[in-house]
């Protein structure tokens, strides 16, 4: 039993399709749960939680690995904190304040944005070469936002404007989408172990926002409904996720794994018609279909 255990498991933790598809699930849950959590717990309090909730549970089972492991990381350091204080606690800080201003839909259809940025970074800081399919696959799944964005029809594309939420989600995405690209010279240490460390590190950076938000009275703790989405958000979009999304980068690199966050907005947009209610109308098909086939076609020319 334990060896089926052990075999099932390698063959989940080393497919970097299933781990990246299953970050994307989860971050795109976090979007209905940035809604959710509007009125029932402010976003300092939200991001302080979910890391000392993620440390708390990590910290205890890594911390012999973390001692062993402790002089390969201690060079590192310096840039882990930027790591967490910019990927972690920035990302999120900024993302559930965008929360209050923007609809969970567009929380997804903006962090879809994420893998032109990682696109980008990559060929300015690594030197990547881009083929004509990886660069068109790319593309496509960003028409598939689009879509989304334009709620199918050009009249609403052309009348766009970026409201303050949706202004501050994109910065968001680029303090994310540099943090994926450090992911590349990370320490040379297990995966749950430098993550364990990052959520220690993100618990303490997160206190600044707390005290903030404390200092000027705009400080809410979570309700009985909030707690669980608190608890969500720490375990799912959190934990698992970043455990996941750091595996994809790991067995794919940053370029290739980017391509799957347009995945999100198609799982924000099913999620929030399921528990939010929002209708699902033929262009949510069709934006899922052209995010599929751009994958598809990224991923077949890396390979080629």
């Amino acid at each position: 039993m334990f060896a089926i255990a052990k075999r099932f498991g390698d063959l989940t933790y080393g497919n970097a399709y299933l781990m990246l598809a299953l970050t994307a699930l989860f971050w795109g849950g976090n979007t209905v749960a940035g809604r959710l959590a509007v009125g029932e717990v402010s976003p300092m309090v939200v991001v302080f939680l979910r890391w000392v909730i993620v440390a708390g549970i990590l910290l205890p089972f890594q911390w012999p690995r973390i001692r062993a492991e402790w002089s390969v990381m201690r060079p590192y350091f310096p840039r882990m904190v930027l790591m967490a204080a910019f990927g972690f606690v920035g990302f999120n800080s900024l993302f559930y304040i965008a929360a209050t201003q923007t609809t969970a839909v567009n929380l997804g259809i903006i962090q879809g944005s994420m893998p032109v940025f990682v696109l980008i970074g990559s060929v300015l800081a690594f030197g990547t070469k881009t083929r004509l399919l990886q660069v068109a696959g790319i593309l496509l799944t960003l028409v598939g936002v689009t879509l989304i964005a334009a709620q199918g029809s050009l009249d609403t594309l052309l009348a766009l404007a970026v409201n303050p939420g949706d202004g501050i989600m994109l910065t968001a995405c680029v303090l994310y989408s540099g943090y994926t690209l450090a992911l590349r010279n990370r320490p040379l240490v297990s995966g749950l172990t430098f993550f364990a460390v990052l959520s220690a590190i993100s618990a303490v950076t997160s206190i600044p926002g707390l005290v903030f938000e404390l200092s000027t009275g705009t400080a809410q703790w979570p309700t009985q409904h909030g707690w669980g989405v608190v608890l969500y958000i720490a375990l799912f979009p959190s934990c698992l996720s970043q455990i996941f999304f750091m595996r994809g980068v790991e067995l794919i690199g940053p370029a290739r794994a980017g391509v799957f966050i347009n995945l999100v907005p198609i799982f924000a947009a099913v999620l929030a018609v399921s528990i939010l209610g929002e209708p699902f109308e033929w262009h949510h098909g069709t934006a899922l279909a052209l995010v599929l086939v751009g994958i598809w076609l990224s991923e077949r020319k890396a390979k080629g």
